[in-house]
């Protein structure tokens, strides 16, 4: 594990409530995997449920946590970015309070100061959620 709880917050711009992340479990150039412990005080959570915003929001910040892990041990600012857009959105089961996610996602190209990214929520080795997103940095 590379980082847990609050250490999370050195690799991602978000700020308590917002961190969807509360585990760095790996994360090099290509690809990144988040742990998450859904609690019940979680903002995304609805009616016992991890909602859909939170999931999307869990995979952008798990792609966030991965750049920030980087530029951390390169000694750079961590950049922050903005979901440019979302593609091909599957939501097949949403996490119920108390139990914990998983999430990877994996770099599949970079143009322009946009990386497209695919991620992937799983609990256990069931796919909960995947999706394509286009993440734009904010240059310097």
């Amino acid at each position: 594990m590379l980082a847990h709880g609050t250490e999370i917050i050195e690799y991602l711009p978000q700020r308590p409530p917002v961190v969807m992340i509360d585990k760095l479990i790996f994360s090099n150039d290509e690809k990144t995997i988040s742990g998450l412990f859904i609690d019940e005080k979680n903002i995304f959570t609805v009616n016992g449920f991890f909602s859909e915003s939170g999931l999307v929001e869990n995979i952008a910040q798990t792609a966030a946590a991965g750049v920030g892990y980087i530029c951390n041990i390169e000694n750079r600012k961590v950049p922050v970015g903005f979901i440019a857009s979302i593609r091909d959105l599957k939501i097949f089961h949403l996490p119920a309070i108390g139990t914990e996610i998983t999430t990877e996602t994996a770099v599949t190209n970079q143009i322009m100061g946009i990386s497209i990214v695919k991620g992937s929520v799983y609990q256990g080795d069931l796919l909960m959620a995947e999706c394509e997103m286009r993440i734009f940095a904010k240059p310097d």
